[in-house]
């Protein structure tokens, strides 16, 4: 097995853990908060990544992965951004309506795309932008219902957004910078993200629930959903960290909404959640938009993956051959008078022949 295919199956491989473990634990969820009344989510969220961090640190005992330190300043950063997005988005859903907050969810990807064409130079062609509008239009046909504005509430949802972009685009960049795993990344990122939310969680979902955290009445049942949603949880943390590294922070997010219709779907079969024509209308053509999303992609992908194996033969016989690295490189110079030709030695300029 090439190593390309043995790259697509730990795609695929990544993409299908993320889509079952967070439909998985957004039902634990459902169930423990609709049902159970455990509505303190920031809290239970730094209980999933203390949770997540023990079983990787198990793990590394075990010798499953490779510890390799990097950049503690740069690890620092990223957790706690981390943890103050999450914590944002607690508050944007509880500070605006239901419709309000899809929206703000939403704009994560225009705006990561901005971000990454800005800062990072990224090109995204007319037919991606095409296939993510599509997406966008059927998550939004399918979720957003009203739109209550309010000042406090847009503010909160502004700041979700970009620290939520932030923090993908980082996850994507260190990885790569560094050359570590999602694995070594989040097992060195975790311990910040959850000291950030256990910190701060209970005076958020204080903020939002009018509830004391402490002084809930964990019953055996409440217990029993709790550990169920924290062991899921490590899925969850593994395959967002996975599936950023292995694509984009723009796939992720297209992930993400695709997530939200299945769990749409889910909840209508499973919990006999209310459903109308609007939600069946927008996941399929949210589902065409994804389906056509990756499609783009794919053939980008390979297209790049050919031109790169097109250049390498022509590079490697220019540096062998001095008369055409003359021709591609530099040219030829004049003494200035003499009459005598000298070549120039070659200038390779990394950004025109490496370009992918």
């Amino acid at each position: 097995m090439s190593e390309g295919q043995k790259f697509q199956l730990g795609t695929i491989g990544a993409l299908s853990l993320s889509v079952v473990s967070s439909v998985s634990i957004v039902i634990c969820n459902k169930a423990l908060i609709s049902t159970l009344g455990f509505t303190f989510a920031t809290t239970l969220t730094s209980w999933h990544l203390l949770v997540t961090f023990c079983s990787l640190h198990v793990a590394l005992w075990m010798k499953m992965f490779e510890h390799k330190p990097f950049d503690p300043r740069a690890v620092m950063g990223f957790g706690i951004l981390n943890g103050i997005s999450i914590g944002l988005l607690n508050l944007s859903l509880g500070f605006n309506s239901v419709g309000f907050y899809q929206m703000t969810k939403l704009a994560i990807i225009p705006c990561t795309v901005l971000l990454e064409t800005l800062f990072f130079r990224k090109k995204f062609s007319r037919k991606i932008q095409f296939s993510l509008t599509i997406l966008l239009l059927g998550v939004g046909i399918a979720t957003v219902t009203d739109l209550q504005l309010n000042m406090l509430g847009s503010v909160l949802s502004l700041l979700a957004v970009i620290t939520t972009c932030v923090a993908q685009i980082m996850t994507n960049t260190i990885q790569k910078k560094f050359k570590v795993s999602s694995t070594q990344l989040l097992y060195q990122s975790c311990p910040y993200q959850a000291i950030t939310l256990f910190v701060t969680g209970p005076f958020l979902d204080g903020l939002l629930t009018n509830q004391n955290v402490f002084a809930f009445k964990y019953t055996s049942q409440v217990v029993f959903f709790i550990v169920l949603s924290c062991l899921i949880s490590v899925s969850v943390n593994f395959s967002t960290f996975l599936v950023i590294g292995k694509t984009s922070p723009v796939t992720y997010q297209v992930l993400g909404h695709l997530k939200t219709c299945l769990v749409l779907a889910f909840g209508y079969v499973l919990l006999k959640d209310p459903f109308n024509w609007r939600n069946i209308l927008g996941i399929m053509v949210a589902v065409i938009g994804m389906v056509v999303y990756s499609y783009f992609c794919s053939v980008e992908t390979q297209q790049k993956a050919s031109e790169t194996a097109t250049q390498l033969p022509q590079m490697k016989e220019s540096e062998k051959d001095p008369l055409i690295a003359v021709e591609n490189g530099s040219g030829v110079l004049s003494d200035g008078g003499g009459g005598v030709q000298k070549t120039a030695a070659p200038v390779w300029n990394s950004n025109k022949d490496f370009q992918a």
